[in-house]
């Protein structure tokens, strides 16, 4: 089975513009160096699978995607294309994530290349989902 491509325009893809945005209510998560705290009934972007929010700012030393799986799990990346550094976006149906870029370069949950000029995998950071919240450690 081969890769699926995001259904994205050309100055999307050209310009690096993800279709992922942060979560509707900023206040859903904390950072605390190093841990980040989602509170899952403040962020209904993540309560559809294959749905996701970017965790940037509040002092974070990088960039991270949040990803509520396909598999049912929580996932989260350093929100960086290992190509150029681009941001990230779920792929729906699929257990994947795709740079919003030209490069398509795209990777499993595991972190690993499937697709794309990338070279190296993907950071994947550890995630821990009890009751109502998800923490994600940098």
């Amino acid at each position: 089975m081969g890769v699926k491509f995001l259904k994205r325009g050309f100055f999307q893809r050209l310009f690096g513009i993800p279709a992922t945005q942060p979560p509707s209510d900023p206040g859903c998560w904390e950072f605390s160096h190093p841990t980040i705290v989602v509170h899952l009934d403040r962020a209904p972007e993540l309560s559809v699978r294959g749905r996701a929010v970017r965790l940037e700012g509040k002092g974070l030393p990088e960039r991270v995607l949040l990803v509520h799986g396909e598999d049912g799990r929580y996932h989260a990346f350093q929100n960086r294309c290992r190509h150029m550094g681009r941001r990230l976006d779920p792929v729906a149906d699929t257990e994947t994530v795709q740079c919003c870029s030209v490069g398509k370069s795209t990777y499993g949950y595991d972190g690993r290349v499937l697709h794309g000029p990338a070279s190296s995998p993907l950071k994947v950071l550890p995630v821990k989902q009890e009751g109502g919240r998800v923490e994600v450690t940098l």
